[in-house]
């Protein structure tokens, strides 16, 4: 299935919003992304990306509308040579190589435009569909924390997966 990385404008917060507002999207997600995904939301967050220079947040974007985001964060201070990645995909997509596509573009482009040596993704150890595609991608795990994220009223494990710059493949 073909998708484009773009970044966001203010036309995309109708098909954000459909996409968004999914629990199985939200409960892989930090409580930054809240559910039920609101117009205001989605206006807040198209608002807060639109100006990013160099962009850093991207839209997936599916048969004509964004179904997903996927961005890069550099760090500051002593992890200033990091950056972290985060992505969500609209459910009805899921299965169709995007996500693993978007990252490999995502990692490119990050390390072409941020002075960084390694990208890392946490996702949650319930899941394993995001852990595969991390690993599809190049990425390794490199670290679990027990009982480190409480989400939905529940303990889980954060896991860290890295790529570095001078990574093969």
């Amino acid at each position: 299935m073909n998708f484009t990385l773009r970044p966001f404008k203010n036309s995309d917060l109708t098909s954000l919003v459909k996409y968004a507002n999914n629990h199985n999207v939200a409960r892989f997600m930090t409580n930054q992304f809240p559910h039920p995904y609101s117009e205001d939301d989605g206006r807040k967050f198209i608002s807060s990306v639109c100006d990013s220079n160099p962009v850093n947040v991207f839209a997936i974007e599916v048969n004509g509308e964004a179904a997903g985001s996927i961005g890069i964060f550099p760090q500051s201070d002593i992890h200033e040579k990091n950056a972290e990645m985060g992505y969500w995909l609209a459910e009805p997509f899921w299965g169709n190589n995007i996500i693993t596509r978007a990252i490999g573009q995502t990692v490119d482009y990050g390390f072409k435009t941020f002075d960084i040596t390694q990208i890392f993704s946490r996702p949650f150890s319930i899941n394993l569909a995001s852990q595969r595609v991390l690993e599809k991608a190049g990425f390794t795990l490199e670290a679990r924390l027990k009982n480190a994220v409480y989400k939905n009223g529940e303990y889980m494990d954060e896991l860290i997966y890295v790529k570095m710059r001078n990574d093969n493949g």
